[in-house]
């Protein structure tokens, strides 16, 4: 290993897949290049703008074709990732491909499919280091990417790192994170010390390991809203929409969110040609905000108070201590249209809802002239026009009627007048605003997965104690939880199960902890097997060596005495005068086969249905092969020894007749031998089946016998 490692993160989103390259130093050349006040920090992930690649459509729109995501999809984005990571350390680079929303809305069968042919096409055609697809190729739920999201937005603020100059009052030095993506959303944040203690259950414990081998405990709640990302929110909109007009055969839809003139498809795709019904912007944008309100489900049930959106718990934020940071449709449809260049600048809801008024109450063809003058900036185009006043709606809800951000530049606030990413970083206190749009943060996009490689890097720092609690997440409670999550599958602690270990890696490699126990159940295992293998022959032959041995270790005296017990070698090594005692089926007669000391010949009240489970057998060598529904096993007799399968053995009989009808249908080998116990007048005494029906009873009725 070298002196960088490397790891790759495929960030299959629900409108493309984006694929991410990180680096850090090995951790021992970490320590030398670190000064003593930099020891318990973090390991210092490093990525570029050049590392970045996104390709469209996401990877869900390959759920019913799930063969050709290799070549026209993953292709593209792993060869990216090798010409980036050196040919030295690819096998070493770990790779994840960690989807979102868009494959959230797959169906399990579907997800799965796809998912095996990601993993076979990553394994046969690259070395990245994939040794558990399971763990490291996966849809994570919401809840994880906004925890993800949470680590990448403070690790690049620094307030893991350094706590003391990220001071928000109240012992809290955190900050808040919000994701919007095209189909969910999400919230994470580390409550205040009172609303922790009142809902500890409900927060995720987050652990990590600084390079000197001290580890980080934040204790973070995380929610996520599927469906209220700004794509399904459109579509749930529109669906609203049509529901209220009703008619079937209304061909045109007043639209408020769309600008004035502009006509597009019910999905807000550009017209083509006639169609039956489309959508007509009237450019009301006010209308537009009343219109999407709805769909934040204020109103739903909330079975744990206090909720925010949709019936879901949150605890209560407290925006003195709570600083928000958004990325994604946040940044973009605050900043990238509206903002006109000014990206440093923090939001403030009075001037951007200004901004947004003026730009939606348009008229289509002057935005459009607008558009081919760059005067939005260029990355406004015509696409972007006709979704930003729907989006800019649905964030302004969200983050204001939703989650109850306060609106700066309406309401008083005590925020600090340092705004923006440039100014967080000169002076080092943060964003102290209630929220703060942002895209970079020193020069690195703002992404979860970054949050996903800060927890691999921290979990591959090594420690000198075995008790270090390992890195990852889980519920709240001390020590390493039930449901605790690991960065990759190497860690898991049962990694034959995870990382598909075999046998062999266990019990050989010198590395194993194992090793020892490993070997001991391997040759355990041999000997059982030689065992049964070597034939009832040999097996009689080893048993009589240890017995004779066994014997000669013993006085005369114990040697009267094994011979006044009676005892009887077991059959299954083999015995000169093995006794049996064969039990028949409830409602089966009970018929006695006579022996050298009986005087019975014949079968008594044995019927036609009888006869029939004593047709002739062909001899097996095996005695699991008979069927067992021939034998029943008496455990309700207390009083009588039982032996092996439970098989009550009849005492006082040594001697046994091989003539008759047991012979033929039954192998001797199915039968399980006798152990002397309390006897009645020579045998002993067995109650009848309650099944057999009384008049075949006979008092003189004794089990049936076989002799060998």
């Amino acid at each position: 290993m070298g002196k960088w490692h490397y790891g790759v993160v495929l960030d299959a989103g629900s409108s493309g897949t984006r694929v991410h390259v990180y680096r850090w130093l090995d951790n021992a050349i970490a320590l030398k290049e670190s000064g003593k006040h930099d020891l318990q920090t973090l390991p210092e992930i490093k990525t570029k703008s050049s590392w970045v690649k996104k390709i469209h459509p996401g990877v869900s729109t390959f759920a019913d074709r799930p063969e050709e995501i290799g070549p026209q999809h993953l292709a593209e984005l792993l060869e990216f990732a090798r010409d980036i990571v050196p040919e030295d350390a690819i096998k070493e680079t770990p790779f994840f491909l960690l989807a979102t929303a868009g494959m959230r809305l797959v169906d399990d069968i579907k997800q799965r499919l796809l998912l095996d042919h990601v993993c076979s096409y990553a394994r046969e055609n690259y070395d990245f280091a994939l040794p558990d697809c399971n763990v490291h190729i996966q849809v994570i739920p919401g809840v994880t990417e906004g925890l993800y999201g949470w680590v990448a937005t403070n690790y690049l603020l620094g307030s893991f790192n350094s706590p003391d100059s990220h001071d928000h009052g109240k012992n809290h030095h955190t900050y808040g994170f919000l994701d919007m993506g095209g189909a969910s959303a999400q919230i994470a944040f580390a409550p205040n010390a009172t609303e922790s203690e009142k809902h500890a259950n409900d927060l995720t414990l987050l652990r990590l390991r600084n390079i000197d081998g001290s580890t980080q405990e934040h204790r973070v709640f995380v929610t996520s809203w599927l469906e209220f990302g700004v794509r399904e929110a459109r579509r749930r909109y529109l669906d609203a929409l049509k529901n209220a007009i009703g008619a079937d055969n209304v061909k045109e839809f007043p639209d408020p969110c769309l600008p004035a003139g502009l006509r597009t498809t019910l999905d807000g795709k550009p017209l083509e040609g006639d169609t039956e019904r489309y959508l007509l912007g009237t450019g009301r944008f006010d209308e537009c905000m009343r219109g999407t309100y709805p769909l934040l489900d204020k109103n739903a049930a909330c079975l744990d108070e206090p909720c925010l959106l949709h019936g879901v718990h949150v605890p209560a934020i407290d925006f003195d201590v709570n600083h928000f940071v958004g990325i994604s449709e946040y940044w973009h449809t605050t900043h990238e249209v509206f903002e006109m260049g000014h990206t440093d600048k923090a939001y403030d809801f009075n001037t951007y809802q200004h901004r947004v008024e003026a730009f939606c109450s348009q008229d289509w063809e002057s935005i459009e002239l607008g558009i081919s003058e760059h005067k939005w900036g260029k990355k406004l185009d015509h696409e972007l026009a006709y979704e930003v006043c729907f989006k800019a709606s649905w964030i302004i809800n969200v983050l204001h009627d939703g989650i109850g951000v306060p609106r700066v530049g309406l309401e008083p606030t005590s925020s600090s007048s340092i705004n923006g990413t440039k100014e967080v970083l000169a002076h080092g206190k943060g964003f102290l605003d209630p929220f703060q749009a942002v895209n970079k943060i020193d020069s690195t996009e703002v992404s979860w997965t970054l949050g996903k490689m800060v927890l691999y890097a921290a979990s591959q720092v090594p420690v000198e104690v075995e008790e270090a609690l390992p890195v990852g997440f889980g519920s709240n409670v001390a020590g390493v939880p039930s449901d605790f999550q690991y960065p990759s599958a190497e860690l898991f602690p049962s990694p034959q199960v995870l990382h598909n270990e075999t046998w062999q890696d266990t019990l050989f490699d010198g590395g194993s902890s194992r090793r020892i126990p490993g070997f001991i159940l391997f040759v355990f295992i041999i000997v059982v097997a030689s065992f049964f293998l070597c034939g009832r022959s040999r097996r009689l032959r080893l048993y009589q060596r240890v017995r004779n041995l066994f014997q000669r270790g013993h006085s005369s005296q114990g040697q009267r005495k094994r011979k006044a017990s009676g005892a009887v070698k077991p059959s299954f090594f083999g015995t000169h005068s093995p006794s049996y005692e064969r039990i028949l089926e409830e409602g089966a007669q009970d018929i006695e086969l006579g022996g050298s000391d009986s005087s019975r010949s014949s079968f008594e009240h044995l019927s036609d249905t009888d006869s029939t489970a004593f047709l002739p057998l062909k001899r097996t060598p095996s005695w699991g092969q008979s069927s067992p529904s021939r034998l029943k096993f008496d455990h309700d007799n207390s009083s009588s020894a039982t032996i092996g399968l439970g098989i009550t053995a009849t005492p006082g009989l040594s001697s046994i007749d091989r003539n008759g009808l047991v012979v033929r249908t039954e192998s001797r080998d199915h039968l399980t031998p006798l152990a002397l116990g309390p006897t009645t007048n020579g045998r002993r005494s067995r109650a009848p089946s309650p099944s057999r029906p009384h008049s075949h009873k006979s008092p003189s009725t004794t089990p049936l016998i076989l002799h060998d």
